[in-house]
């Protein structure tokens, strides 16, 4: 996170001046439409507990960095995926938690939530130390030490998703047992899960009349998300719970594919206002 945030200049947050219906399109996505997507396709599929809050946690996790990589392919708006990474990411450490609080605990999913206890003082104080923290120092050194800064920033993002790949793929092995069994409970959910989100921020930007490149961008945050943080907490707070673990495991691996095969072949369709 500290990587992540050498890169977020307040010249991202200006722009809310200038894009702010598409930000605000970007945001409503990522806050409302992802989750609320989210229990519509549990209350259709009935998945058990571990999965259906696998799901609302991913869906509450802040947008992934690789996202903005899928926006340039895409020849989307690059600038407003860059802004909504660094707005889901800075607020993460408050929204996450209150996100999957609100969504786990609608009615039919309340005991769900209740079958699974968590501090959610500790779980607030612990994401203001792994992300807010972080990005916070990463962003004072950014604008003090500009120099420093584009010095270490490549290797400190080389490091730091050698770290990342290296926690996902240890998570895997030790439950690679439990992958091989129940990955055929969480294939498709998941990628229709992904896909909603996908295709759901794609055209509800499109409704909203926003220009094909917003919408590209809108559609590829709000179905990017950042999963490994998802592992993180699932295995901080959850127990390791297997099946969240499978949910958030398999999201890593497969919004990769969807997310570059979206950008790829959207990429072939002429820009129009």
């Amino acid at each position: 996170m500290f990587g992540v945030a050498l890169s977020i200049k307040p010249d991202h947050f200006y722009q809310l001046r200038y894009q702010k219906k598409a930000l605000a399109t970007g945001l409503f996505s990522q806050y409302v439409l992802l989750p609320a997507l989210t229990i519509a396709l549990i209350i259709i599929w009935s998945p058990p507990q571990g999965i259906a809050l696998g799901m609302i946690l991913v869906a509450a996790c802040p947008g992934g960095n690789v996202s903005n990589f899928f926006s340039l392919i895409a020849r989307g708006n690059v600038a407003l995926s860059v802004t909504l990474t660094a707005i889901t990411s800075v607020s993460a450490f408050l929204i996450t938690p209150l996100s999957f609080l609100f969504w786990s605990s609608l009615p039919g999913l309340r005991d769900n939530f209740n079958a699974i206890e968590i501090n959610f003082v500790e779980l607030f104080v612990t994401l203001s130390a792994i992300l807010f923290l972080p990005l916070v120092l990463g962003m004072v050194c950014a604008h003090y030490y500009p120099a420093f800064s584009e010095k270490i920033s490549k290797p400190i993002r080389i490091i730091s998703s050698m770290i990342l790949v290296s926690f996902v793929l240890i998570a895997f092995w030790n439950n690679i047992g439990v992958f091989i069994e129940r990955i055929s409970s969480v294939f498709w959910i998941v990628l229709i899960h992904n896909g909603l989100g996908l295709f759901g921020g794609y055209y509800f930007s499109k409704l909203l009349r926003n220009t094909e490149s917003v919408s590209r961008s809108v559609a590829i945050e709000t179905a990017i998300q950042n999963s490994g943080l998802g592992l993180i907490l699932i295995f901080t707070f959850f127990g390791g719970n297997g099946d969240m673990a499978l949910v958030a495991a398999w999201w890593a691996i497969w919004h990769l594919i969807s997310g570059f095969t979206f950008a790829y072949l959207i990429q072939r369709k002429p820009i129009t206002p």
